[in-house]
């Protein structure tokens, strides 16, 4: 490692080094997805790492500033991205516009040079970097490549008004959503809150536990000690770096629904939800969607990020598919 190609030479990161440059410069490069920036990284490894390697490839023009990152781990001579599938939606590598050439010219050296034989990487956007220059950059080299669609994400381009988001919606998905939100504020006051102080997440935390768990058996079984260590860590992180809001609706001073997600760059992912099933027959779990969704709009957000999965609830509140894949490359 550490190889020079060009006055661009590369390295593999330590992560505590990682979060360190990211907290001083977010700016250097282009940190996105939201599950590749150093906070969320950090859960993951401390979790989830062992057995693995930490493989965090970067590269780094003249100037010495980040143009690369390969967010990797390595089990045997096999190298995944860091993150799991049911725990980080979906990743990416990071390189620099205009780097890209240099960015993959090293990187194929590197990894070959280190004994890897083959890259598995799910889920990306069909618009992710792996997406639209790896898998170029290995079919340009004669490396086996493989692709396959594996679910699809659904978000939504926030317009600048409320009234402008009820406008993309159809006639039928409009009546639904207003005929929800009167059935809520009728049935009770209404209150819905964001929560986004450090101080106050603690508390709220416990009560996403709660509410998650009490929601649905399967999200109750899904919730393994491991993965609660992980969003406990995720949690701190994303708070410290000012990234968290957990979202909570209440009815007559009592909490029905809420949810974790998180605000960065312009963007709102709606991360994961639970709600008291007593109050199911309302929709309570639905209209805390909706009323994130008005608060993103009035606070200017670009974008609404339902994350993966098809639920028709998605659909309904006007998000559109963006189609997400896994890809194998073989290095012989």
């Amino acid at each position: 490692m550490g190889q020079d190609d060009s006055n661009f030479s590369s390295n593999i990161e330590d992560l505590d080094n990682l979060c360190a440059l990211w907290e001083e410069d977010r700016q250097s490069l282009e940190w996105t997805p939201l599950f590749v920036v150093p906070p969320w990284l950090r859960a993951w490894w401390d979790v989830f790492g062992s057995p693995r390697s930490s493989y965090l490839y970067t590269v780094r023009n003249q100037k010495g500033e980040l143009v690369g990152l390969a967010p990797l781990v390595v089990r045997g001579n096999r190298a995944f991205f860091m993150g799991s599938e049911d725990v980080c939606d979906y990743m990416d590598f990071l390189v620099a516009a205009g780097s890209e050439e240099r960015f993959f010219d090293l990187f194929w050296q590197d990894i070959k040079s280190e004994g890897i034989r083959s890259l598995t990487l799910g889920a990306v956007r069909h618009d992710s970097r792996v997406a639209t220059h790896l898998v170029k950059s290995a079919r340009e080299r004669g490396l086996d490549v493989s692709r396959k669609k594996i679910d699809v994400s659904l978000e939504i381009d926030l317009p600048g008004s409320w009234e402008a988001y009820l406008g993309l919606l159809t006639g039928k998905q409009r009546h639904e959503l207003r005929r929800k939100l009167r059935r809520v504020q009728e049935s009770a006051e209404a209150r819905f809150r964001v929560i986004e102080d450090i101080e106050e997440h603690r508390n709220a935390l416990e009560l996403f536990f709660q509410l998650f768990r009490k929601s649905r058996k399967d999200k109750d079984e899904f919730m393994r000690p491991d993965r609660e260590s992980f969003f406990r860590a995720l949690a701190a992180n994303m708070s410290r770096a000012g990234l968290l809001r957990i979202d909570l609706l209440e009815l007559a001073g009592k909490p029905v629904a809420t949810f974790l997600a998180f605000d960065y760059e312009e963007v709102v992912y709606l991360y994961n939800s639970g709600f008291d099933p007593q109050y199911g027959n309302l929709g309570v779990g639905l209209v805390s969607k909706i009323l994130c969704i008005k608060d993103s709009i009035e606070k200017g957000k670009r974008k609404f990020d339902f994350l993966k999965g098809p639920e028709l609830y998605k659909y309904r509140l006007g998000g559109k598919e963006v189609p997400l894949e896994s890809c194998r490359i073989n290095l012989g």
